[in-house]
Order: C-alpha cells, then structure tokens, then sequence
C-alpha cells in the first residue's frame, strides 16, 4: 500500500469513528422521542413540567417535583464540591510541592473511577447515620426520625464530583499564561494576591467548564440518590427530617420503569422525563464546550 493510500484510508476510518459517535447520539435521541411521541401528542407539556402531583393511576402527570428534587440535590452538591474543589485545585497548582502533586493527584483521580453503587452503599450506611444520629443530637437533642433526604444525597453527590471539579479547575489554573504570574510579582504583589487577582480570574472559565460539567454529573446521577434521597413524591421543605426526602429525575424513571407496562401513557410519561433530563444535560455540555473553548482562546493570547 503506498503512503497516501494508507493516509487516505487512516483518515476513512477516524472519520467513520467520529460520525459513529454522531449517529449514536442521534440514535438515542430518536428513540427517546419515538417512546415518548404518545405523551408529547396527548399531554400538557406545560403541565407536566410544572406539576406537582404525580399520579400515573389517575392519569396525572407532574414533573415539577422530580425537577425540583433533582436541582436542590444538585445545588447542595455544588455548594460542598466547588470551594471544596476549587480550593483543592489551587493547592495543587500552586502551593504543593510537586512531591505532594504526584501523590494527590492520582488519589482524586481514584475516586472518578468508584462505581456509583458504591458511593450509594457508603452513604446509606455511614452518611445517612451520621445525619440521623449525631447531627440529629447536635440541633435537636434527638436522633431525627430518618437520616435520608437532601442533605445526605448533596453530601454524597458533592464527594462525587469533586474529581471532576478538581481536576478540571486544575488544569484551568496551569494554562494561565506564566507571564501573568511574573508581571504581578513584578508590581510588588504577594503570592496570594496573585493568586486571587490574576490567576482565578484568568482561570474562571475553565473552573466555570468544570462546575457546569460536575453539576451534568449530579444532575445526572442514579444508584447513589436512590438509596439517600429517600424516593417520597414531594418537594423537600427541609434539608433535615422527614420533609427532606423527595425524588429526582433519574429515580423516578428507575424505580417506575420496572413494573410500567410498555407502551402506556406511564411509560411514555417516564420517557419524556428522560427527554427532559437529556436536554438538561446537553444544554449543560454545551456551556462547559463554550467556556472551555473561551479558555483555550484565552490561553493562546
């Protein structure tokens, strides 16, 4: 074979691979909205997006608790995961010896590759005690009547995207240019002034990118919330309790979707709550693309 035929061909099947992943992503979307075409025809869009019972046995449809139980999930997870990580980042590339790096930084990595269920079985048992015992007796003087609900399921989904976090604001913090760093101590500033002046501004759209993708992840996340949330149809009024559990998204399709008889309007119900938490996503995904495009810009500046 001569070596523009090999080059024509090795470019053939890299761009057979690139539209594969395409057609995949078009495939499912197809599918997603072939399943749910029956609920989309028949039911109220707005309705079910902004309602609050979800009654499939009298044909009630209500989405707005499970999107509701999805964002203060999430929105608990961000509120522990992105100082936590952002802080971790700017440890690790810009304080810590370069011993420490090598060692922290393969650890963080680890735990992106736990499996959910695994995190899930480590919050039943340990988080979701802890709340119900010892913060339970720390405000009230009691043990709380269950330790599930939003703050275990924030706790649990925090420690699981702070990977993404870490690392991606990480690698933002390395790609400001290191000629900003030598002008600020040029003008007389400190380490730390540089740091909160000149890099995490200049960083702040790749760590923006990594929050977006960390919240996709949460937003996103099945086996974990499960097992903590505590899966009652209901908006969470409280972060501790009985009033804390509620239901996500990605719950109710799991736990409905085993008994629901194919091709009825439940089963075309749950596959536009899929619909709706795929759009979620990929709105997500395309402003972390656009930040990260926006940061790699800036980088070569």
């Amino acid at each position: 074979m001569k070596p523009g035929d090999k080059e024509k061909t090795v470019r053939a099947a890299l761009f057979l691979s690139a539209l594969s992943a395409a057609l995949i992503l078009l495939f499912i979307v197809f599918f997603l909205f072939k399943e749910a075409l029956p609920f989309l025809s028949h039911g109220d869009l707005v309705g079910f997006l902004t309602g609050t019972v979800w009654k499939p046995t009298a044909n009630v449809y209500g989405a707005g608790i499970f999107i509701a139980g999805s964002i203060l999930t999430t929105a608990g997870a961000l509120f522990i995961a992105v100082p936590l990580g952002v802080a971790c980042a700017v440890f690790l590339s810009e304080v810590a010896p370069k011993k420490a790096v090598n060692i922290l930084r393969p650890a963080i990595e680890l735990l992106a590759g736990i499996p959910s269920i695994v995190y899930g079985l480590f919050a039943l048992i340990v988080i979701v005690g802890l709340v119900q015992q010892d913060l339970g007796k720390l405000l009230t003087g009691d043990s709380l009547p269950t330790g599930k609900g939003i703050l275990a399921a924030a706790l649990i989904l925090g420690v699981m995207i702070l990977p993404i976090v870490i690392s991606i604001s990480q690698d933002a913090i390395c790609a400001v240019p290191r000629s900003f760093r030598e002008a600020s101590y040029a003008l007389g500033s400190t380490k730390w002034q540089t740091i909160q002046k000149v890099i995490l501004p200049g960083a702040m759209p790749g760590i923006a990118a990594g929050v977006i993708l960390g919240v996709g992840r949460a937003i996103g996340e099945t086996m974990a919330v499960v097992l903590v949330l505590g899966n009652v149809g209901m908006i969470p009024s409280n972060i501790l309790g009985i009033d804390s559990r509620g239901e996500t998204l990605t719950s109710a399709i799991m736990l409905d979707m085993s008994y629901v008889p194919v091709g009825s309007m439940h089963y075309a119900a749950l596959f536009t709550l899929g619909l709706t938490l795929f759009f979620m996503a990929f709105a997500l995904s395309m402003a972390s693309e656009y930040l990260l495009a926006k940061r790699r810009r800036q980088s070569k500046c």
